[in-house]
């Protein structure tokens, strides 16, 4: 028997529980109930050269349907708490669904499905048309547990975010090899979108590798995208250049945001990473457009601009840039297959343990992967106590991991695992005591890098993520 419903509150505003409303299971769907985002199957298409991942269709609960059960209640859910309930999660069935109604302090009400029907993703609805508020809900049925965060406009949920606020205490969303959403071999592919939807859903993290093709001509800007030895598509070269221009273009329609770019020298070919950053600094980089001093910016400075991390070594020129410092944010000494090291420059905190050998060595990587989350978690960067010197590293979190040789271990089907357990992670125990009760701390994420995010509109993962910021405006 399913435990009673359990409920946490991580958005900023108090709500209370009014509605308790039991429907019996949809009909002949053949649908289990479990949590929508576990419900994530891989195909491989009849060439075996691309890769989808799907969700089961769950049913919406029709307007006019009677429920077989209803209870008034008048359960307070302060911002930022876990309450417990007596409400029965199932009466009957196992696959019985629920209807939540809560309400705002303004009177506004919102409903919560559980499951969450696939078409409205996590979307809670209002019962009033223009809501001044809006709500993301997750459901999971083992634990009948709910969180419910505030949902922000995705293009610009840093607008209302303190300019004072260092990066390295956000919550933010990434992809790792964010253009590789074209058609590519398994092993290649890494993303179900493109970096425009990514970042028009929130993403502001890009893990970006390349290739200099033509490393002997000086007038070359050609970057060529690359994952690993590969290319990023099989219908021809891809460049930098226009993944560059989306950047931009996204940033001037949206000036409150900025974008952190992580770039790496992969591929084959003689060029290196000397010319890289030589590429970089001739044809690409600006102050108008870029951030490149060494060490974790506010928001503020960076609105509207690139954040570069660098991951590759520095020819001589760059290495005296501001004042002697480097350029840009140093991550070129990154420990390999780690589960958590300090960058030497002390502004990167990593997990990045991706050789993912077996099926079964999947667990280890979300325990690492949540581990870090909590790192992040516990960083605090208002109070009294708090040095105004203080580093604010970017704890940057992986949730990748694959094995070319390894068909259960492709990008694909360790994200059908790892990100489910990465929301119930986040909605459930992220910054949560053994006692039950939220610890103290800013509940920061970190930077977390995902992959295959936003397949069939599937974007659970990046709203969670996105939801931890409103602790910052408590």
């Amino acid at each position: 028997m399913a435990p009673p419903v359990t409920i946490r509150n991580v958005s900023n505003n108090p709500l209370t529980l009014v509605l308790v409303e039991h429907f019996d299971p949809a009909p002949d769907e053949g649908f289990q109930m479990q949590n929508i985002t576990t419900s994530l199957a891989s195909i491989t298409n009849g060439l075996g050269l691309t890769n989808n991942t799907t969700r089961k269709d769950v049913p919406q609960i029709p307007a006019d349907a009677k429920p077989f059960a209803t209870r008034e209640v008048s359960i307070k859910l302060p911002p930022f708490t876990v309450v417990p309930t007596d409400i029965k999660a199932v009466i009957n069935k196992p696959d019985e669904r629920l209807r939540l109604t809560f309400q705002t302090e303004l009177g506004g009400k919102h409903q919560m499905y559980c499951p969450v029907p696939t078409a409205e993703t996590a979307s809670l609805v209002a019962l009033a048309p223009n809501p001044k508020m809006r709500f993301t809900g997750i459901f999971l049925p083992k634990t009948s547990f709910v969180a419910l965060f505030n949902t922000s406009h995705m293009e610009t949920w840093m607008k209302d975010l303190p300019d004072n606020t260092p990066l390295g205490v956000l919550s933010i969303p990434g992809t790792h090899n964010s253009p590789t959403h074209y058609q590519a071999a398994p092993s290649v592919r890494c993303q179900a979108v493109s970096p425009k939807e990514q970042l028009k859903n929130g993403v502001r993290f890009f893990d970006i590798r390349v290739q200099v093709p033509e490393p002997y001509d000086p007038k070359s800007d050609k970057l060529m995208l690359v994952h690993s030895s590969f290319p990023v598509s099989l219908t021809g070269h891809k460049y930098f250049r226009d993944l560059y221009n989306t950047i931009l273009e996204f940033l001037k329609a949206n000036p409150s945001e900025t974008l952190i770019l992580s770039l790496k020298r992969e591929g084959t070919g003689k060029g290196t990473d000397e010319q890289l950053g030589r590429i970089l600094k001739n044809n690409y980089t600006n102050p108008r457009e870029w951030f490149t001093e060494p060490r974790v910016p506010t928001l503020g400075e960076v609105r509207g601009r690139i954040v570069l991390v660098r991951r590759f070594v520095l020819e001589e020129p760059l290495r005296h840039e501001w004042n002697g410092r480097g350029w840009g944010i140093d991550g070129h000494v990154w420990a390999d297959n780690t589960p958590n090291s300090m960058c030497p420059s002390g502004d990167i905190c990593v997990q990045d343990f991706y050789q993912v050998m077996e099926k079964p060595s999947i667990e280890k990587k979300i325990t690492y992967a949540c581990d870090h989350l909590e790192r992040s978690g516990c960083c605090a960067f208002r109070g009294p106590n708090i040095a105004k010197d203080k580093k604010f590293p970017l704890y940057i979190n992986f949730l990748s991991a694959s094995n070319f040789w390894n068909v259960n271990c492709w990008p694909e089907k360790v994200a059908a695992e790892v990100n489910p357990a990465v929301v119930a992670h986040l909605c459930q125990k992220h910054m949560v005591g053994d006692n039950g009760r939220v610890k103290d701390g800013d509940w920061s994420t970190g930077i977390v890098v995902t992959d295959w995010v936003g397949l069939a509109g599937d974007w659970d993962l990046v709203r969670c993520i996105v939801g931890m910021n409103a602790k910052l405006l408590a």
